[in-house]
C-alpha cells in the first residue's frame, strides 16, 4: 500500500479558543488508486501535555477536578476528575509543562518523571495529540483550590489511594481519556514504581 494524501484547499473557518479549518484533499485507497475529494473541518494544533501524579510512599494519587464545558450536559460529571495538564506553545518542551501544571494546578513539585506516551485524542476530527507522563510527587503538600484565574481556570486538588483510584475507572468517576489512560497504565506498573520511588 501506498500512503499518499494531497490537499488540495485548506481555509480557516473559525479561530476563538479553537480554531477551525476545513480542508478538501484526496488520500490513496486501499485497493489502489486514490479517493474522490473529501471536505473535513477540523480542530487544528491543541497539543497538550499531562501528567498523572503519584505518590509511592503513601500509594496515593494526586488529581484535579475542574469544570468542561465539553462535558455541560452531564451534570455534576461536568466537573471532571483529570491528571494535571496544559496546552503546549509552539516550543515548548512537554516535560516543562507539564511540571508547570502540577504547581499551578496542584502545588506539587515534581520530583521524577517518567514518560508514558503519546495518543491522538479524536483524530477523526482534531489534530490534538496529548504527551503523558506520570510523575512523583509528595501528595502530603497537594491541597486546596488553584488554577489560573485570567485563563479561567478553577481547579480543586483530589488526593485518593491508589486503589480508590482504579476502581473509579469501573464506576464512571474517572472518564476522560486522559484520565483513563493515566490510571490504567499506574494499574500496571505501579508495583515498579512503589519499588523505584518508593521507600
Amino acid at each position: 500500500m501506498r500512503y499518499a494524501l494531497e490537499i488540495t484547499a485548506r481555509e480557516c473557518c473559525f479561530s476563538g479558543f479553537l480554531r477551525l479549518a476545513r480542508y478538501r484533499l484526496r488520500h490513496s485507497l486501499f485497493a489502489g488508486g486514490w479517493s474522490p475529494i473529501i471536505e473535513r473541518e477540523r480542530i487544528e494544533y491543541l497539543n497538550s501535555a499531562a501528567g498523572i501524579l503519584y505518590d509511592a510512599v503513601r500509594d496515593q494519587v494526586v488529581m484535579v477536578e475542574q469544570f468542561r464545558v465539553g462535558a455541560l450536559e452531564c451534570g455534576r460529571q461536568a466537573w471532571t476528575w483529570e491528571p494535571v495538564g496544559g496546552i503546549l506553545n509552539l516550543g515548548e518542551d512537554a516535560s516543562e509543562v507539564v511540571r508547570r501544571e502540577a504547581m499551578e494546578e496542584a502545588g506539587c513539585e515534581i520530583l521524577d518523571l517518567e514518560p508514558i506516551g503519546v495518543y491522538h485524542v479524536s483524530p477523526g476530527l482534531s489534530a490534538d495529540r496529548v504527551r503523558l507522563f506520570c510523575g512523583r510527587v509528595d501528595a502530603a503538600a497537594a491541597a486546596g483550590g488553584h488554577g489560573v484565574s485570567e485563563e479561567g481556570e478553577d481547579t480543586r486538588v483530589i488526593v485518593i489511594d491508589a486503589e480508590q483510584a482504579i476502581r473509579e475507572l469501573y464506576v464512571g468517576r474517572i472518564d476522560t481519556s486522559v484520565a483513563i489512560i493515566a490510571t490504567q497504565w499506574l494499574a500496571m506498573n505501579r508495583g515498579r514504581l512503589g519499588v523505584a520511588w518508593g521507600h
